[in-house]
Parts: C-alpha cells; sequence; structure tokens
C-alpha cells in the first residue's frame, strides 16, 4: 500500500480560528497546526481547546491534518495528547524530539487512549521533529523506536541557533544534518521531511531549496505561507516519463513478488528492491499531484 503524500506541510497556528477553518483550503498535503512555538505560553491551554472542538466538527476532506504538540517534559505535552486524541486527531509532530526515550513515552500514552476510547491500536501516528545537534545524531534511533513513527522532520532554526551558527540561504551549515536526516528516515523505510524557508519574499532563494531538499531524497518540505505549497508541488511533480516508468516498475515487481528480494528485468534493466523504492516514492508525489488515480 502506498503512503499519503507528504510533499507540502503547512504550519497554521492552532489559536487562530479563521485559519482553522480555511487552511486545508490551500492545498497543502498536510495542514500542522502548532501548539508549541506559534502560541504564547499564556494561550497554549485555550489554543488546545480550540483545536479540539476544530476537530471535532471540520470535514478536512483528503488533507492530513497534524497538530505539532509540545514536548512531554513541559506542563502542556501530555494534556495536549489527551484532550486531541478523542477529539479525532490521529497524527502528531513531536517537537523538539532528542531521545528514543520521549517517542516510546508518546508511543505508550497513545497505546493507553486508543485502548480507553475504542481506537485501533496503532492508528495514532508519529513524526519526530529534530531540531537539535542530540536530536539529530539519534535520528535512526528515533526513527525506529516505535511503529508509529511514519516519518521525521528537520527543523534548522532550532539547530543551528543550538550550535551558535548563522543561518544562510546557502545552506552549508546544515547540509550535514539534512542528509543525516535523510539517510536516517531512508533506513528506516520512512519520510524525512525537510525544513522551513522564513524568508517568503526571497521565491528563487526558496526554489533552489527546494530542488536540493527533493534532490537529497526529502519526501517534502515544511511550509510558513501558503504562497510556497506551488511552488513546492511543482517541483515535487515528476514528469509523465517518470511516472509512467515508475508503473510499469511496479506492476512488474507485483507480478513478480519480490518485495523480500530478488531483481528483475523491466523493458531490458535491472530491477531490485531499491529502484522498486524509488517508483513507490514516484507514483506517491504523482498520487498527491493528481496525476494518477
Amino acid at each position: 500500500m502506498l503512503k499519503q503524500s507528504k510533499r507540502t506541510m503547512l504550519f497554521s497556528p492552532a489559536d487562530n480560528p479563521k485559519m482553522l477553518v480555511s487552511a486545508h483550503l490551500y492545498g497543502a498535503d498536510c495542514i500542522i497546526f502548532d501548539l508549541e512555538d506559534a502560541v504564547k505560553y499564556s494561550e497554549k491551554d485555550a489554543a488546545r481547546d480550540l483545536l479540539a472542538e476544530a476537530l471535532k466538527i471540520m470535514n478536512y476532506g483528503d488533507t492530513q491534518i497534524y497538530a505539532r504538540i509540545n514536548p512531554l517534559y513541559t506542563e502542556f505535552g501530555e494534556d495536549d495528547v489527551r484532550t486531541l486524541i478523542p477529539a479525532g486527531l490521529r497524527k502528531m509532530r513531536l517537537a523538539m524530539c532528542e531521545k528514543p526515550e520521549q517517542v516510546v513515552e508518546l508511543d505508550q500514552l497513545l497505546t493507553e487512549l486508543e485502548s480507553e476510547y475504542g481506537i485501533e491500536t496503532g492508528l495514532c501516528k508519529i513524526q519526530c521533529s529534530l531540531e537539535t545537534p542530540l536530536g539529530v545524531s539519534n535520528a535512526l534511533a528515533i526513527a525506529t523506536a516505535s511503529k508509529r513513527v511514519e516519518s521525521i522532520s528537520f527543523g534548522a532554526e532550532d539547530f543551528t541557533r543550538s550550535l551558535g551558527a548563522e543561518r544562510t540561504k546557502e545552506g552549508n551549515e546544515i547540509f550535514l544534518a539534512r542528509s543525516m536526516v535523510v539517510m536516517a528516515a531512508s533506513i528506516a523505510g520512512i519520510d524525512a521531511i525537510d525544513t522551513v524557508w522564513a524568508d517568503i519574499s526571497d521565491e528563487d532563494g526558496f526554489r533552489a531549496e527546494v530542488k536540493s531538499s527533493m534532490n537529497l531524497g526529502f519526501a517534502g518540505k515544511s511550509c510558513v505561507h501558503p504562497s510556497q505549497i506551488k511552488i513546492v508541488h511543482e517541483i515535487f511533480t515528476p514528469t509523465k516519463e517518470e511516472i509512467d516508468k515508475s508503473l510499469a516498475i511496479l506492476e512488474a515487481a507485483s507480478k513478480a513478488d519480490i518485495n523480500k528480494g530478488g531483481v528483475i528485468t523491466v523493458n531490458g534493466k535491472m530491477v531490485d528492491i531499491p529502484v522498486i523504492a524509488k517508483a513507490e516514492k514516484i507514483v506517491r508525489l504523482a498520487k498527491g499531484a493528481g496525476l494518477v488515480k
């Protein structure tokens, strides 16, 4: 079964009633309603309750809805989870994730809540946000800490702040960290989501970084403004030739049943498991773009 596309993950503050009912209309694959950085300390409880009410009544269609919850070691994190799961939240981004133990703790809490509310075990998923040198260095351990982890994301702003480095448009200071996040995700068989681009006035710079994200192997990019969605989708949308080739590979692989290993030939070229994985990603992106049913 192909995973849902995460080309774009649009951040939206959870304390903004207007965005709670309209953010999904901008066309992002995913919306992340933010309870962490975007919400003042004094407003976190109110924002959580507001988001819970929206989740109960809103129909977001095919848009995947996440909440960026506060870390569980804060006074807000556990309440975020206990309030939002019964309200309908099934996907969350765990902010400032640094150790696999933090993932296990959230996993256990979700298991408890699934049992309490009659939710299918394992249905609630986690995206771990790696925003510090420790988090990035533990990327693989975090990515494999729970079967609930369906993706990991990189946060450059806090990462460079932790290093005392300057966040530049060229991105040399984050190249190694981005590569480590992508490699960990690849090993774990999950998606990697790239960091935000904060300067919404610099479209050329943003385009260059999105191309870099795709070339490094990221499955998508976090966005801070709706204007960025179209650009990401344009760059992350495969060509017709790539789509046709990938569909042929997947069809042949399905008939040959080589998911556990082996090699087949498609149109005169050798195809193995890594090639099939790449084809799956291309088809997933094509589906997200509405080019494949």
